[in-house]
């Protein structure tokens, strides 16, 4: 068999940091675990190509070889996704699909001309596919309410990769969260029982990117990489000694639940074990709606507090944050402004709630007929409106939500905060703890970022200047972390153009639509 994996586009977002991108000469910010995972639960006397085309786009050449091609996605995806079905089947080409966007919304793929789909996780459902095939099946539909024993999963096949062409590689160490957020569809994906990998299969995948060649930055791609904790302490003492034996080849950012702040012991393993960043779900500073979507984790300590000790920790904080929750009162994008503040979060994501499918809101708000019709699923991106209808006025939502946007990116502001973050950064902790660049990368992003901010924009000129020197002299360790986020403004500030023309193209068009 001669199957060709494709991984779709990326439209423009928050998170594509496109001109970070091109001023640092890189394509994308990680590659796809998933599906060169897939390709590794593959027989391996298969011939392979991948391509991810935000990478790299597939040729004319690759499309007459294959016998099979493979298409995972995600919500966002959807537009490259469904047309790269469509030509497969134009060239007559069998086309098989799986990920979370055909999980969650199957009859997508099925309208696009797909001929297989391979739903929830592929190590329950990627033999089902392989006997189907086996038995001259031409179609089929794979699902597995079972989920899979992580600890069998193999090592992704990183060597499909174009890795120079990534600022970060990726692993994944657990899937699952034990909390139970209305909004959230990893629960509805993964479940609410954390299954981790061994320490040592984590170890032979962090050795498998060694061997390749890879030193820098490592995404760990779990949804909460702290939601077992007691074999995440497991994994990181493991994890400590071998990062000594190899003279810290990488450093490591990840996602996960607030109450890590309540947990010393395990902010202690994260910095020696070589974190630099951590992304947190912090949503909202407003308790009640916190409440009201389930989020209790982020109640039961002050969130100020929990920033400060995970920066006390030597850790950068991402965080995310959304607008629109039921209940809401009035001025909740100026409250979100003000904690950013406080806090000097300097990328903070923000977003409209979004009904996705199969969670507890979506079955909620479907059972109170709050759906919007017309409107089965949202685009996956941060900068579309709700596809509810909310309990106060969506154009107040979106007003909140284009305000505090652009506020938040304007260049002044969003380079003091980096600044203001890195000064709370305890350095005791991080001896080599800071965001790495690719080999032969760093010195490129250095000059531009010196061109950009440092001599052509004469409104931020004086204040990339004398906040380099502010670095330079108090937290030298953390200059690399510094440059790039002052790199990836280059991106904000021009994603904040796009992300309110959106809001606005859609606000105009917006019809008064019934309720499903």
């Amino acid at each position: 068999m001669k199957v060709l994996l494709i991984y779709p586009q990326f439209p423009q977002s928050f998170w594509s940091y496109d001109r970070f991108m091109e001023i640092a000469g890189l394509k994308a910010v990680i590659p796809p675990l998933g599906i060169i995972t897939v390709a590794a639960l593959l027989p391996q006397d298969w011939e392979m190509r991948f391509r991810d085309r935000n990478v790299t786009c597939e040729t004319q050449a690759d499309w007459d070889w294959c016998d099979l091609v493979i298409l995972s996605a995600m919500l966002v995806q959807k537009p490259d996704f469904e047309a790269l079905i469509q030509k497969a089947v134009r060239l007559g080409k069998t086309v098989a699909v799986g990920g979370p966007y055909p999980t969650s919304v199957p009859q997508d793929a099925l309208d696009a001309g797909a001929d297989f789909l391979i739903l929830d996780e592929g190590e329950m459902t990627i033999p089902l596919f392989l006997e189907a095939l086996s038995q001259g099946q031409t179609q089929g539909i794979f699902g597995s309410t079972e989920k899979p024993d992580v600890r069998q999963s193999p090592i992704p096949r990183f060597d499909l990769l174009q890795r120079d062409s990534y600022l970060m590689m990726a692993m994944q160490f657990s899937r699952g969260c034990p909390f139970n957020c209305e909004f959230c569809d990893i629960i509805s994906l993964y479940g609410r029982k954390p299954r981790t990998k061994e320490p040592s299969q984590a170890l032979g995948e962090l050795q498998t990117l060694y061997d390749l060649g890879w030193r820098g930055s490592l995404f760990i791609v779990d949804d909460n990489f702290i939601g077992n904790q007691k074999n995440v302490k497991s994994f990181l003492r493991e994890l400590i000694p071998w990062m000594e034996q190899h003279n810290h080849p990488f450093t490591f950012i990840t996602e996960a639940s607030v109450n890590l702040a309540e947990d010393d012991e395990l902010l202690q393993l994260m910095g020696k074990a070589g974190f630099y960043a951590v992304f947190l779900g912090i949503e909202t500073p407003d308790q009640d709606s916190l409440k009201f979507t389930r989020k209790q984790q982020n109640t039961r300590s002050p969130l100020v507090e929990a920033c400060r000790k995970i920066n006390q920790a030597g850790l950068l904080i991402y965080a995310g944050f959304i607008l629109g929750f039921d209940g809401e009162k009035a001025g909740a994008g100026d409250r979100i402004q003000a904690f950013i503040e406080e806090t000097s979060i300097p990328q903070p994501m923000l977003g409209i709630l979004q009904a996705l499918p199969n969670t507890a809101l979506w079955d909620r708000l479907k059972q109170e007929k709050r759906l919007m019709a017309g409107n089965g699923h949202p685009t996956g991106d941060q900068n579309t409106l709700m596809n509810f209808i909310p309990t106060r006025p969506m154009a107040d939502i979106a007003q909140e939500y284009i305000e505090g946007f652009w506020t938040l990116y304007e260049p002044e502001n969003y380079l003091r905060r980096c600044l203001q973050q890195c000064l709370k950064i305890n350095c005791s902790t991080t001896k080599k703890q800071t965001m790495q660049f690719p080999l032969g990368k760093g010195l490129r992003l250095v000059t531009q970022v010196i061109w950009h901010q440092g001599i052509r924009r004469p409104e931020i000129r004086g204040q990339f200047w004398s906040q380099l020197w502010i670095i330079l002299q108090k937290k030298p360790q953390l200059l690399n972390l510094y440059l790039g986020l002052c790199a990836a403004g280059e991106h904000f500030w021009e994603y904040r153009a796009l992300a309110r023309e959106r809001i606005n193209q859609q606000m105009n068009l917006h019809p008064l639509v019934s309720p499903e």
